[in-house]
């Protein structure tokens, strides 16, 4: 894959060789492609079950190549199949997260212009009320015959691949639309940094309606290498599959791989060379804990609007240098801007921009958000960091959390990493109360150890020893840190989270 950077066409009438998707000849038609509760499915199975789902769709509805489809299911062999089966009808995706309310769900599908949703038994009423049409989609059999349908002409790069709704962690979701072009450039982009096997089998208990768990599918597929699903982050039946199944590698975010830590009683699988870390900086003792017991642990950066990774930094990355998420992953450009645009130093704090075949086409719908985000051919993240004189990059903190009180510029990340030093406290998240005199002061939703109690005044004192007085949180509130279904701690829900816990004293 060296130095390949475009890709013809991806014809889909046949899903299961991989040479036809940039898969490695390792990935022949009767290899397993999809691990599902114990039961393997070969890439030619897959590709049977995918032709027989569309047959399915097309006989309830005609679509028509870039349509918009909402697919509404948990994580399941059901809806790797369906992403699978649209791709091969050249529609676009709009995947559903089934933790939103109806209302926000309503909102997705109408903001994408979705002409159907696609769901199962479990979510079917759910989808009964988006005011769309729906329909259920029961789980296939092998012995079935295939649809005899395959019109759908060949796939491009340039063609629009998912409408991915961000996650909302800081304000309303927007509406990311990722190209097939930007998957399959991120896709070799991870390879050529993290590597891939023939034997390789990428564990998956990240939603799939979001970029880190769909990824995990669509890089297997091209690859042509294993995935094994498991529907929803359980400590003990992931930490039994890390010990018992022969996974190569698996994507978690901080507070997952804390959990199993904590958990773990039997050393994982010698098969597992990297633990893909994402969706938040993960503290540094957790990095030091897995480096102490040799579990290859990989920081790394990404959003949505980049197709998911930018940049990462393995295991020995981590060892020399404490808190880099590393270097640009191949054929990604990232720089550091100040408010004007202009490129700073080394080591000097700004806004994180990023250039390359990964970046987003848009946002759906909204033209002057994607403006915003896209000027002069670089990705405006929002987020604050820096890149040291080697070219490793830093990451500080999400522009949209910056706290700014009486001129002063405070990142909560800086706040929250001393507070977590405090032995009382397992986790902290810091955040903005507005404040007459000083437009905004800080406060902090503080999570105790097990066991463990502190004043609020004590934590006040504490944090006085380490950080500049007007960095200091004036409230605290004590409860568990708000987090989405990826695990990710939810910034936007702090305050109502903080509020609540402060009603109850």
């Amino acid at each position: 894959m060296d130095g390949e950077q475009q890709f013809v066409s991806i014809p889909h009438a046949s899903l299961a060789s991989p040479r036809l998707f940039g898969g490695t000849e390792g990935g022949a038609p009767g290899k397993t492609f999809i691990v599902d509760q114990g039961n393997e499915y070969t890439f030619a199975q897959v590709n049977r079950l995918a032709s027989m789902i569309s047959g399915l769709i097309q006989d309830h509805s005609q679509l028509q190549p870039g349509d918009r489809v909402g697919i509404l299911m948990p994580t399941c062999l059901s809806f790797a199949l369906t992403v699978l089966t649209l791709m091969r009808m050249r529609v676009v995706i709009v995947p559903l997260n089934l933790r939103l309310t109806t209302s926000e769900l309503r909102w997705q599908v109408e903001n994408a212009g979705c002409q159907l949703v696609l769901c199962d038994p479990s979510t079917i009423a759910q989808a009964a009320g988006l005011g769309v049409a729906a329909l259920e989609l029961r789980q296939q059999h092998l012995s079935e015959a295939p649809s005899e349908y395959n019109e759908f002409g060949a796939l491009n790069l340039a063609d629009d691949f998912a409408i991915i709704h961000t996650s909302g962690t800081s304000g309303r979701p927007k509406a990311t639309v990722l190209s097939y072009g930007n998957i399959y450039h991120s896709a070799l982009a991870s390879a050529r940094t993290l590597g891939t096997w023939p034997s390789d089998r990428w564990l998956c208990v990240l939603p799939l309606y979001h970029v880190g768990g769909l990824s995990i599918i669509l890089r297997s597929l091209i690859y042509g290498t294993a995935v094994e699903l498991l529907p929803a982050f359980d400590v003990d039946e992931v930490n039994r599959t890390l010990c018992d199944k022969p996974i190569s590698i698996v994507s978690l975010v901080p507070t997952m791989l804390q959990r199993l830590l904590d958990a773990k009683k039997r050393a994982w699988n010698p098969q597992l060379r990297l633990v893909l870390l994402g969706g938040e900086a993960a503290k540094p003792s957790l990095i030091e804990h897995c480096l102490a017991e040799a579990i290859p642990v990989a920081a790394s950066y990404g959003l949505s609007e980049a197709s998911s990774q930018v940049a990462t930094a393995l295991p020995q990355q981590l060892r020399d240098k404490t808190g880099t998420v590393g270097k640009p992953l191949p054929f990604t450009q990232v720089r550091i801007a100040d408010e004007g645009g202009e490129t700073l130093a080394a080591d000097a704090p700004g806004e994180v921009l990023v250039k390359g075949a990964t970046v987003m086409r848009g946002y759906h719908g909204d033209a002057p958000a994607t403006d915003r985000a896209l000027r002069a051919g670089w990705l405006h993240t929002g987020d604050i960091g820096y890149l040291d004189a080697d070219g490793d990059l830093f990451i500080l903190q999400r522009r949209s959390d910056l706290i700014i009180s009486g001129g002063e510029n405070i990142y909560p990340a800086e706040v929250e990493a001393t507070l977590r030093l405090h032995p009382a406290l397992d986790d902290a998240l810091v955040f903005a109360l507005p404040d007459e005199q000083w437009g905004q002061r800080v406060a902090a939703l503080v999570q105790l150890k097990k066991g463990k109690t502190v004043a609020a005044n004590e934590l006040i004192d504490f944090a006085r020893q380490h950080l500049a007085r007007y960095k200091v949180p004036r409230e605290f509130a004590f409860a568990e840190l708000p987090s989405s279904a990826s695990g990710k701690v939810m910034r936007s829900a702090a305050q109502q989270a903080f509020h609540a816990a402060s009603a109850r004293r």
